[in-house]
């Protein structure tokens, strides 16, 4: 049985095609989420919904954040910085700086991942017709304002605050 080995350049190369590779994949099965009033899922779409009027008694401007990682940014840098590492220095010192970079990569991928998953939203308090009090997070994409006439749609899916 015979053996392959690679030069240090053809090696750096596979590693870094695996790296794009691995990085196309992951970032392929990343969903898009929405938290907008006016984004529907297909599963949402064409379904009886539930509408009630109201006014709107509050609104406080806050974040909307991803509550787990994907862990694309992590794989993603850690394979950038590793290949980054790997062209510097050599013997030993290319091993540290390889190993050192994919860390780094892998922390700075993680904050960008972060950063990304990250939306402005507004917490809507709205007090109905019939004296009941709701509150609804959604994303800041439609301009809602205290004392403002608003629809509030529920039923299958999330509930949305729409205005009159």
């Amino acid at each position: 049985m015979s053996t392959i080995t690679l030069s240090r350049p053809q090696g750096a190369r596979w590693l870094a095609l695996g790296a794009a590779v691995v990085s196309l994949a992951v970032l392929g099965g990343c969903a898009n989420r929405s938290a907008s009033s006016a984004v529907y899922s297909y599963d949402q779409a064409q379904r009886e919904q539930i509408v009630r009027t109201g006014t709107v008694t509050g609104v406080r401007p806050i974040t909307i954040q991803e509550d787990k990682s994907s862990g694309a940014g992590v794989v993603a840098g850690g394979a950038l910085g590793g290949v980054a590492g790997n062209a510097v220095g050599g013997g030993s010192g290319r091993a540290i700086a390889t190993v050192g970079g994919a860390i780094l990569g892998a922390l700075a991928g993680n904050m960008i991942e972060n950063r990304v998953n990250r939306a402005s939203g507004y917490e809507i308090t709205v007090r109905l017709d019939n004296g009941e009090t709701r509150v609804v997070a959604q994303e800041a994409d439609v301009p809602v304002s205290v004392g403002q006439r608003v629809q509030v749609i529920s039923g299958s899916g999330p509930t949305r605050v729409v205005p009159l």
